[in-house]
């Protein structure tokens, strides 16, 4: 499979890069459904598949380990076919995990969910390795955290609908009935209603498979320019005469280490809100619009950014403050306590510290990525595969917390957050300016 003949992104005309930001903006749209309907699914099938808080945590994990997998191997795919030969083939792929989904519901067996959702992770890999780069170099380099802002946006927009629309399609306002009746229910009648429970989900993820292969051929066909990522300047390539691989930029490995501490912390946030609000007495069924709340601090950040970047605040600073408000809000979780209420639901007031974790995540992905990206020049693809695989981190990270949370509680499982925005703080202020591994150069 040959790569589309590469432009300069300079050649491309303004019109050019809007529909190409339109197009990728799309791409990171399916990243965020597909990516935040997990919010819901880990509370769901620990209830129709009976299981604990570290056993509903494996939905995650099976999801993200397949960065860890998939994203050099999706490098190198990048460098042989390009950009939208590689988003084709990631959709594809993509949308077979979601066909797993098929037999999984049908049987009501947990580890064909997980092998789904596996390869749902793989495609989205893939695309991933793809979409985040050509948005890095689309543009002026100190705009580029304004540009990830647009996409976060596109992103965290549909992460509010996911759960919203699985809600709305799998969920019955009378289910918070049957949950109780179910734990009362034993041998078979139990079975039965958690196989009518599960098998809800197979119609919508039978939908998803259908459009995933249609925006596999959507995406190779669209006007989205293969952009050249091999041709460098003579001030990159006089910097990178040395360099033989990825791992001769230290900005770049330490930048992969902060990705895999904010997506890990990030996850945590969205996807252990519902339970840990249910946990402080409220109902699944007003929890469930959480993650929602979280994702909508995480959009006021975006519009933000876009508004002050780099008018008023450079990435570097928003990111400086990200990480440290990001540590605050993890101490407050850990240390207050007492009764809220907020948008008519009252619950503990940790709850809403967590909700602003969402605020404060929201320019880390889009601070770090140029960062870590800087000077790359014929490495950025092979150097993006190795940020993509720092999305492990959402799969080892929840495990974590669930592991701490059947053995401590649910509060005390936040101190896994302490870490991550340490480490995000280090990156921020002094681990990005180093360029050599040893001398700063």
């Amino acid at each position: 499979m040959e790569k589309e003949k590469a432009v300069q992104v300079s050649s491309l005309s303004k019109k050019d890069s809007m529909v190409s930001i339109a197009i990728i903006g799309l791409l990171f749209f399916i990243f965020g459904f597909v990516t935040w309907i997990n919010a819901i699914l880990i509370p769901f099938f620990k209830i129709a598949c009976e299981l604990n808080h570290f056993q509903s945590y494996l939905v995650a994990f099976a999801f993200y380990i397949a960065y860890l997998v998939m994203s050099l191997p999706a490098g190198y795919l990048l460098k042989k076919v390009g950009f939208k030969k590689g988003m084709m083939i990631g959709f594809w792929i993509m949308c077979i995990g979601a066909a797993l989904f098929i037999p999984a519901g049908l049987t009501r067996t947990y580890s064909i969910f997980l092998t789904g959702l596996f390869t749902l992770g793989i495609g989205l890999a893939i695309l991933q390795t793809a979409a985040n780069p050509y948005i890095t170099i689309l543009g002026p380099k100190e705009r580029a955290a304004q540009r990830f802002s647009v996409m976060g946006i596109c992103n965290k927009m549909a992460g509010i609908l996911a759960p919203l629309l699985f809600s709305a399609v799998v969920l019955k306002p009378t289910d918070s009935t049957l949950f109780k009746q179910i734990e009362l229910m034993q041998g078979l009648e139990k079975a039965a209603a958690l196989d009518d429970l599960i098998q809800r989900v197979v119609l919508p993820y039978g939908v998803v498979a259908v459009l995933l292969l249609i925006l596999g051929f959507f995406v190779r066909y669209s006007p989205l320019p293969e952009i050249d990522t091999d041709s460098e300047t003579e001030e990159v390539s006089t910097t990178n005469a040395g360099k033989n691989s990825i791992l001769d930029f230290p900005h770049l490995v330490l930048g992969a280490v902060a990705i895999f501490f904010h997506v890990g912390s990030q996850v945590i946030a969205v996807d252990s809100i519902v339970n840990y609000a249910t946990y402080h007495g409220m109902d699944f069924m007003e929890a469930k619009t959480f993650p929602s709340y979280t994702l909508t601090a995480t959009i006021i950040g975006y519009l933000l950014g876009i508004t002050f970047i780099p008018k008023l605040i450079s990435q570097k600073t928003a990111l400086k403050v990200c990480t440290l408000l990001g540590l605050m809000l993890s101490c407050c979780i850990l240390l207050f306590s007492g009764k809220m209420s907020l948008f008519g639901l009252q619950t503990d007031i940790s709850v809403w510290f967590i909700v602003l974790l969402g605020f404060a995540n929201s320019m880390i992905w889009a601070g770090v990525w140029p960062l870590a990206l800087d000077n790359l020049g014929r490495f950025i693809k092979t150097g993006a595969s190795l940020l993509i695989m720092g999305l492990c981190g959402n799969a080892i990270m929840p495990l974590l917390y669930g592991y701490w949370a059947d053995n401590h509680s649910l509060r005390e499982a936040y101190w896994v957050l302490i870490p991550c925005y340490i480490y995000l703080i280090f990156y921020a202020f002094y681990g990005h300016t180093l360029k050599s591994w040893t001398s700063k150069k």
